[in-house]
Order: C-alpha cells, then structure tokens, then sequence
C-alpha cells in the first residue's frame, strides 16, 4: 500500500465522512429516515472517506494512477 492521499485531500475526506455519518444516523432529516438506502448508502460512504483518509491511500487513486500528496 503506497500512500496517495496527500494532506488537504485527508481533511476533506474525514469532514466529508463525519458529516455523512452524521446526516445518517444523528440528524433526524427526513430523507435520511424515510429510506433506508440512503441512510445506509451515506453511511457507508462515510465509513469509506474515513477509512481512506485514516490510511492515507485510496484505491481508486491507485487504479487511475493519481497522487495528492507532494512527497510520495
């Protein structure tokens, strides 16, 4: 695993999952409570950004051949 995810791209990445974490369990909005797809759907694209930001790699990133980080 080579690290792709520079810094910028980490902290937009953890705000983006806590904020959709957040809309899907804890808002109470009714988009987010009337369909169950879209609560779980956010969530696990929440999970997601918050794994890849944690790790510091994406897996798209490395299929596309991108790089955010200025020194990897």
């Amino acid at each position: 695993m080579k690290t792709n995810v520079g810094t910028i791209d980490r902290i937009l990445r953890t705000a983006l999952g806590i904020v959709l974490l957040y809309l899907a369990f804890f808002s109470g909005m009714q988009f987010f409570a009337a369909a169950p797809l879209f609560k779980y759907g956010a969530a696990a694209v929440g999970l997601v950004m918050l794994a890849t930001s944690s790790l510091k790699m994406c897996p798209i990133y490395s299929i596309l051949g991108l790089k955010t980080c200025k020194d990897c």
